[in-house]
């Protein structure tokens, strides 16, 4: 096989000819070669497919590596054969920038990376050779097909290789180079590899008449050096030995070693033979790197949902080193610092949980070289710091939004140390960990706000008033970080009687509480002067039609005071809100009273029509607020149908118990949290009867 001029020029009929231009990019090979096998499907070459593709990703992965410019991949395939040309457009000498320099070294340690392509090309290749163009240069190969009976194209035979082990000295025939190089590992095996490097450790050992050989190779991960393959007797050491390292990337590492005299024969053999293999174990590399890869991925997309998940800064700091023990480490720990810069420890595990105690007791121990000191530059300095014995690791940060929380400690394995996918996913946890505390404190913090907001609009307790019973229950939203609109109050009027009052204003969040907290306002401070219901409501109409941000407010207010005898007179208005329930104390349905008016708000103008009740004694009025009537179970409500026979039973029983009844009913309709706030305030006249 000799480099020449260029391909040849004339294409036949029946000629499948694919022409590509192809970006610098890493995923170019990957394109050239699905190229090269859609024309080896369509011209049913399926036998010049494994040097196609292994001869087609050198040539392109060395272009994109060195001449860092668009590729034209042109393929042709006839009857005879295959030809691929891989043209780039920089400028200089094939040997500078694209596939790299041919190297005649016999020994595989003497062959460059960037030596390996033409070299590949020499050893498979029917002819090959380079071309120059004006706009650039490139490297064409040919693959000629074998007939069944071994013959080539121009009619020659493929002379037989030596099966009795003779003619050592003598240079490796085509047919033995043939069938060596054709040889791959099985694409269903569990793992290839064993039977791949077995098959072909027998075939070169019975090439070059050894009497045994080995193929070991150590795979980085902790395990050593394995046997990989084994032939014949154990190789004896000597200089009769024949040893030639697998020229694979780190961590991979191992040699072929064969019980042969390394002759002129032998030598080029077992060299080609462990390119051969070391081909495959790259391969081997880059698909475990991958799955490896794509694992972490999966890991860390399930950790951020997990920790998503958790706005509870406690439990989020628990959380944390569940995810990272032990698949991260052997241990771990979080620490977090105080407004001092002190850090205190929020969660720590260990594989052992039997080491616990141990470990928080290190973890504890103060002095200059002790883990705390480290964590503490960990944190001051921002940086990944190592850990010293006795438990040896490393911190990294946590730091979100420019604030430094604490760190991140991890314990080395047992058997291995760190390497770099890991502690980059173990930098990428820390960084996903600090944000979701980060998250899981701001949410804190606004539930806290929301809270005492809430609290603070609505009345702390309500008034004991001789012969009238008072009761209230309140459920915010599932989401308690948002201040409802929903609000009650019991206010005493000038003249001795009270005012009743609930309400929805409209919309949640900051907003609709300083809306909510001026309606309550209002009304507290315009009953106080004692001006009449139409009068308050059209002023507090007023009020939000100017100040309230285009939110408006739904009102029940009542007028509650002594009536005929035992009686409490009830005056009702209703703005916009939904009417209330009456409950006999005699007994049958519930009802509902009060006539409908104009929500607050909207209109310029209200209407706001008076309902007298009277209340007998143990008669109660149920408010509420559409939270109630508004639950959902999927896409079915509540409804004031439910309502009113959830609160006909109880019709008699004292207002705390009515409204806590009603309270529950109303929650245990669904699973799911409430969408809105849930309001009732119950009214009842405690007259003994």
């Amino acid at each position: 096989m000799s480099a020449e001029a260029g391909p040849a020029a004339t294409r036949g009929p029946d000629d499948h000819v694919r022409r590509v231009r192809l970006p610098a990019d890493r995923r170019t090979p990957a394109a050239a070669r699905a190229v090269v096998r859609s024309v080896l499907a369509e011209a049913n070459l399926d036998e010049l497919l494994n040097e196609a593709l292994l001869l087609t990703t050198e040539l392109s992965t060395n272009a994109v590596e060195h001449a860092r410019t668009e590729l034209d991949v042109e393929v042709t395939a006839d009857r005879a054969g295959l030809t691929v040309t891989v043209s780039d457009f920089a400028s200089g000498p094939v040997d500078d920038l694209t596939v790299g320099v041919r190297n005649v070294a016999t020994d595989i340690t003497e062959v460059a990376e960037r030596g390996r392509g033409l070299l590949l090309v020499d050893h498979f290749a029917s002819r090959w050779g380079t071309t120059y163009l004006p706009t650039g240069k490139g490297v064409w190969f040919r693959l000629d097909r074998r007939s069944p009976d071994g013959r080539q194209p121009d009619g020659s035979t493929v002379p037989a290789s030596d099966p009795d082990g003779a003619g050592q000295n003598a240079a490796p025939s085509a047919g033995a180079m043939s069938t060596l190089m054709q040889t791959t590992p099985d694409p269903y095996a569990e793992d290839p590899l064993p039977d791949f490097a077995s098959n072909l450790l027998t075939r070169v050992a019975e090439m070059v008449g050894a009497a045994g050989g080995v193929v070991r190779l150590d795979r980085g991960d902790g395990q050593g050096t394995q046997v990989l393959a084994r032939y014949g007797r154990q190789p004896r050491a000597g200089n009769d030995l024949l040893r030639v390292p697998l020229a694979v990337h780190r961590p991979y590492a191992g040699e072929l070693e064969l019980d042969a005299a390394p002759t002129a024969y032998a030598r080029p053999l077992a060299v080609l033979t462990a390119e051969r293999l070391s081909l495959h174990l790259e391969n081997d590399r880059l698909r475990r790197a991958d799955v490896r890869r794509q694992a972490w991925l999966t890991f860390l997309a399930e950790a951020s949902e997990l920790l998503a998940q958790s706005l509870d800064v406690e439990l989020t700091m628990a959380l944390i080193p569940q995810l990272v023990v032990p698949r991260l480490g052997q241990w771990c720990a979080v620490h977090t610092t105080d407004e001092w810069g002190r850090l205190r420890l929020a969660a720590a595990s260990h594989a052992d949980e039997a080491m616990l105690p141990q470990l928080h007791a290190t973890l504890r121990e103060a002095g200059p070289d002790s883990i705390q000191a480290r964590l503490r530059e960990a944190s001051r300095n921002g940086t990944q710091t190592p850990l010293g014995a006795p438990m040896e690791g490393f911190a990294v940060p946590l730091i979100a939004r420019g604030q430094r929380l604490g760190t991140l400690a991890v314990g080395r394995h047992q058997r291995h140390r760190h390497d770099p996918d890991e502690i980059a996913v173990l930098e990428d946890v820390a960084r996903r960990a600090a944000l979701a505390i980060e998250n899981a404190r701001i949410h804190a913090e606004r539930r806290r706000i929301a809270q005492t907001l809430q609290q603070s609009l609505l009345p702390p307790v309500l008034p004991p008033v001789e012969g009238i019973g008072f009761a209230a229950e309140y459920v915010p939203t599932g989401g308690d970080a948002d201040v409802g609109g929903d609000f009650y109050d019991v206010v005493p009027l000038p003249d001795g009687r009270w005012l009743v009052v609930i309400g929805d204003v409209s919309g949640k969040g900051v907003q609709a509480a300083a809306v909510t907290g001026l309606v309550r306002d209002v009304i507290r401070v315009l009953a106080g002067d004692g001006k009449p219901l139409p009068e308050l409501l059209s002023r507090l109409n007023e009020t939000l039609v100017e100040r309230g941000s285009g939110r408006y407010c739904t009102l029940a207010l009542a007028v509650v005071g002594p009536g005929e005898g035992d009686r409490l007179g009830v005056g009702l208005h209703l703005a916009g809100h939904d009417r209330p329930l009456l409950l006999r104390s005699g007994g049958g349905p519930a009802s509902f009273v009060g006539t409908g008016g104009t929500a607050l708000g909207l209109l310029d103008r209200i209407s706001s029509p008076t309902s007298e009740i009277n209340l007998g004694p143990g008669d109660c009025l149920v408010f509420y607020t559409d939270g109630v009537t508004e639950r959902r179970r999927g896409r079915e409500l509540f409804g004031t149908s439910r309502l009113r026979d959830a609160a006909t039973p109880l019709a008699g029983y004292p207002a705390d118990v009515v409204a806590a009844r009603l309270r529950s009913t109303a929650i245990n309709f669904s699973v799911e949290e409430p969408r809105d706030d849930i309001a009732i305030l119950v009214l009842r006249n405690d007259t003994a009867v």
